[in-house]
């Protein structure tokens, strides 16, 4: 699994929305947004309403890979953007978890396998 930098972990941190996007079964592609979760082991978890129901739940059955974009605006002027791009493998697991009561009891576990960061550094 890739690991985050110091600077990608405090973006995460600071974040809650970003855009997940998966496969259908005819190869074509869905995103999503969704709120996110960064954990201590370098995993993302993401929760939702009523996840297992989804057809990007679906997807992530026939095919574990997934996207995960999660970037804002710093600055109009001067133009400044911000954020990352994680591509990995999703587990999906069902049953108790800590994410909150207005999450089901569905979450996906985001495995990175890649990185990649922009606009991070300060000022």
């Amino acid at each position: 699994m890739t690991e985050f930098s110091e600077a990608e972990r405090a973006y995460l941190a600071a974040q809650r929305l970003g855009r997940m996007a998966t496969v259908d079964p005819k190869g074509q592609p869905q995103a999503n947004p969704v709120g996110f979760f960064p954990q201590p082991d370098g995993t993302i978890l993401v929760g939702g309403n009523a996840l297992g129901t989804t057809k990007k739940w679906r997807n992530l059955l026939a095919n574990p890979k997934v996207s995960l974009v999660v970037d804002d605006i710093v600055s109009l002027d001067p133009w400044r953007v911000r954020g990352l791009e994680i591509r990995g493998e999703a587990e999906l697991l069902t049953g108790p978890h800590d994410l909150g009561p207005h999450f089901s009891e569905e979450i996906i576990r985001i495995h990175p396998r890649r990185i990649h960061s922009w606009g991070l550094e300060p000022g």
